[in-house]
């Protein structure tokens, strides 16, 4: 199958009209939403509640260096049980599956579509001389991360693993016929279907030049192009499994987490993904990226409609990790103690006027730790005032790395999810932070498989898209 850059929703003339299926129960979609520690698969009503949910951690296999990597044959093995399982129960009747992973991940296939390879692991080192030859041979790293939106982040940019590949092993790169991110092999496991996708081609891969609209002057050069399959829409269908249920080509996760927004909101906003990482995605921004942004480490995602979003990155779920365990051994209290604390704007007012709150130049806000981190902890009287300090110190810092993708637009509305969403007192502090702008607490139960539903909707489902999949909490301004 040669390589395109047309994204066609064209699919295989036997497959276009599937024989109906007997009287069962409940129509449901089945998403597959693989993690790479926690692999699920869920059913969705047609009202995308969720109706079913089973979830699985596999063990991990190595490379051939020994390195950690995903077990695809045990993934592969578990996928098609756990469709078959799910599809026998006779409680529900599967019409349509779809698949959202983790992206960076590629499986490799020869001309047999037989898997030839790891799945290499995309945190494994990759080898300095190489990557310094990569990016000297076609115009350095500002240039190549400018036109593809995605910093250096070696073996996290996919397309880098195959560039290894040929330089490092040329006769593996030769037996593969198929490259396939890991949402498209999923599709393949159960549809025999070949296809490529734009959100898992879009996220900090150096496939993909933003500016051209395909794949970079280097893809081609280097032989790589020919090794994907043609890009296919995201809700185009891509096959149909052997009972002919119909199969999607398969979402790169955060884009897909993205979806349920985009189908529910249409005036600009600002999602802000709160975990270990807190992802600021702007879907209204499409300006390219600057040499701060990139250095800043900003980079950009394909929505599922093909539409440039970018995104910028704080380690701030993590930091706030490591100084609450700082806080408990100072004041001698539980680990989780600052889910017991309250906003408090008196304390809010004390630490302004005792002149705390950080005061930092832009080049200094993004380092690795806030300015908690190097604070005495014996200037805070009590527990909540040092917690209400931790919260201010992180805000200084996400404020900067939200701005970074919210300036030249008309955003008017942050939505916030994950962990911080939960937090009273980070969500007042940043409507505080975020005058003119509403800042909505935001939960959307299982995001990116919702996503990857709701993309494929068309498909299998003759209802109105849900209205209320969304539940939304307003933080006001502090008067």
């Amino acid at each position: 199958m040669g390589s395109t850059n047309k994204i066609t929703n064209e699919i295989q003339p036997d497959l276009l009209s599937p024989p109906e299926r007997g009287t069962r129960g409940e129509a449901v979609i089945a998403i597959f939403d693989i993690g790479k520690t926690n692999k699920k698969v869920l059913l969705f009503d047609e009202h995308y509640a969720v109706v079913y949910e089973e979830s699985e951690q596999l063990p991990e296999t190595t490379d051939e260096d020994g390195f950690a990597c995903e077990d695809v044959a045990l993934l592969t093995q578990w996928v098609k049980s756990t469709f078959d399982k799910v599809n026998s129960d006779e409680r529900f009747h599967v019409k349509a599956v779809n698949f959202s992973a983790y992206g960076a991940s590629f499986v490799y296939l020869n001309k047999a579509k037989e898997v030839v390879a790891p799945l290499y692991n995309y945190l494994k080192p990759f080898p300095a001389e190489l990557q310094k030859h990569f990016y000297k041979t076609y115009g350095g790293e500002s240039m190549v991360s400018k036109d593809t939106a995605s910093p250096v982040l070696g073996h996290l940019n996919s397309g880098m693993q195959l560039y290894r590949l040929k330089y490092e092993k040329p006769e593996l790169f030769a037996e593969i016929k198929y490259a396939l991110h890991l949402p498209q092999y999923l599709c393949f496991v159960l549809s025999n279907q070949l296809h490529t996708d734009i959100t898992s081609i879009g996220c900090h891969t150096n496939l993909w030049d933003f500016q051209e609209k395909h794949y970079h002057d280097w893809v081609k050069k280097e032989g790589i192009a020919e090794k994907f399959a043609p890009v296919l829409k995201s809700s185009a269908v891509a096959g149909y499994t052997k009972d002919k249920i119909a199969v999607g080509a398969g979402l790169h996760d955060s884009s897909s987490a993205l979806i349920p927004y985009l189908a529910s909101f249409h005036e600009p906003f600002i999602l802000l993904s709160t975990g270990t990482w807190c992802i600021t995605l702007n879907p209204f921004n499409h300006s390219q990226l600057s040499d701060l942004e990139l250095h800043q480490d900003c980079l950009c995602y394909l929505s599922y409609e093909g539409k440039p979003v970018k995104a910028s990155r704080l380690f701030a779920g993590y930091e706030h990790e490591q100084q609450t365990k700082r806080l408990a051994e100072h004041f001698n209290v539980h680990l989780s103690h600052y889910k017991t604390v309250e906003y408090d704007p008196k304390i809010v007012q004390i630490l302004a006027e005792a002149k705390v709150f950080a005061k930092t130049s832009d080049d200094e806000v993004m380092i690795k730790e806030s300015a908690f981190a190097n604070r005495d902890l014996s200037l805070f009287k009590t527990y909540g005032q040092a917690y209400h300090q931790l919260i201010a110190d992180l805000i200084i810092q996400q404020v900067y790395s939200t701005n970074l993708v919210l300036k030249g637009t008309k955003v008017k509305r942050i939505f916030v999810d994950g962990g911080f969403g939960r937090n009273p007192i980070f969500m007042h502090m940043l409507a505080d932070a975020f005058k003119g702008i509403e800042v909505f607490a935001a939960s959307v139960a299982q995001a990116s498989a919702l996503g990857a539903a709701l993309a494929f909707h068309k498909n299998w489902n003759s209802r109105s898209l849900p209205t209320d999949i969304i539940e939304l909490k307003f933080y006001a301004e502090s008067k």
